[in-house]
């Protein structure tokens, strides 16, 4: 049987998924848009080159995450913990990061403008 939390290549823009636990779970290049992942756990989550542009990730748990890639253009991700993801080549320009916990994340070739 299939694990629920392999859902790489998602094409599922405007999904609620608001305190979901997707921990550990695969979501290379998912397409993600628009997404509710409020409060979501998503702790050591696989987002290498995911589509989160617009996603709400308020206060998502981001812990150990593979954000290789991954555009978060616009995404808000206040309060959100990314201690020790890997945001290598990520976009991140104009993403709300009030309050976001960066502490010994891989913030490398990261694009904020």
């Amino acid at each position: 049987m299939a694990n629920p939390k392999d859902l790489d290549k998602v094409h599922s823009g405007n999904l609620d998924l608001k305190r979901t636990d997707l921990s550990r779970a695969n979501l290379i290049g998912a397409k993600l848009e628009g997404a509710n992942l409020e409060g979501a756990d998503l702790k050591y989550a696989n987002l290498i080159g995911a589509k989160l542009e617009g996603a709400n990730l308020e206060g998502a748990n981001l812990e150990g995450a593979h954000l290789i890639r991954a555009f978060l253009h616009r995404a808000n991700l206040i309060s959100a913990n990314l201690e020790g993801a890997n945001l290598y080549e990520a976009n991140l320009y104009f993403a709300k990061l009030r309050d976001v916990n960066l502490r010994d994340a891989n913030l490398r070739d990261a694009n904020f403008d």
